[in-house]
This record gives C-alpha cells, sequence and structure tokens, in this order.
C-alpha cells in the first residue's frame, strides 16, 4: 500500500510497551506525551531514549496539562535536546469531553485547542 502523501495518526497506550513492540514500521514523528509529574516525565524519558534507540522518527515531547512556567520548566529540563510543545489545562477541552463533543467545534478559540492547532501544523510540517 503506498502512503505517499498521507499522514496516519496513532494513539498508542501510555507507557513504552507499544515502542518495544513496533516492527520497522517507517515512523516520521514520535510525539512523547508527559505532564509534569515525577512518574510521567520517568515514563516519557524511557520512551523518548526507546525512540531514539530504534530510530523511530523525530520525537517531539508534548507537555499536557501545563499549569503554570514551572510545570512547563520540568518538562523542558528533562527533556533539553527535543522540542517541548506545550497545550494548557484548558476547562474548554474538558468540558468538550465531557459533553462527548471535539473541542475544535465546541471551542476554537480556547487556549487548549489553539495549542493543539498548532501542534498538529507541526506535526505535519515535521512528517512532510
Amino acid at each position: 500500500m503506498d502512503f505517499t502523501g498521507k499522514v496516519v495518526v496513532a494513539d498508542l497506550e501510555a507507557g513504552v510497551g507499544t515502542l518495544t513492540r513496533l516492527g520497522e514500521a517507517g515512523v516520521d514523528v514520535v510525539l512523547v506525551v508527559v505532564e509534569a509529574t515525577p512518574k510521567s516525565v520517568e515514563v516519557g524519558s524511557r520512551a523518548v531514549a526507546l525512540a531514539a534507540d530504534r530510530s523511530l522518527g523525530r520525537v517531539i515531547v508534548v507537555a499536557s496539562r501545563v499549569r503554570t512556567e514551572d510545570d512547563l520548566a520540568m518538562v523542558r529540563k528533562a527533556f533539553p535536546d527535543h522540542q517541548v510543545i506545550a497545550i494548557p489545562d484548558d476547562p474548554a477541552i474538558v468540558a468538550a469531553d465531557r459533553n462527548g463533543v471535539a473541542p475544535l467545534d465546541s471551542a476554537p478559540d480556547a487556549p487548549g485547542v489553539q495549542a493543539l492547532t498548532r501542534l498538529a501544523d507541526q506535526v505535519l510540517t515535521a512528517a512532510s
């Protein structure tokens, strides 16, 4: 099957298990999503190292649910050699989830939605 010019996004289970089972897949970009907690950063660090060891593609670290500048600083410090993109903790995203609607449809101007839109643009650029 020819995937030239196509983008496939896969939301994999948390942790590193899926990365250990990936075959010789053609991966352009790996998003490692972490929160500003020690456990999340620890697992994220293992995922970043595994992606690098397996040459899976460019790694972008997504700092999710960022509440303060200290949260973002913690994630950046843990991943100094990688691009870190912050997604703020946004009540509009939580409300959309509770209502079963896409945040992009219910609150396109919300800060978290705007950050996710910028992330999508960066992923598309990195994959091309």
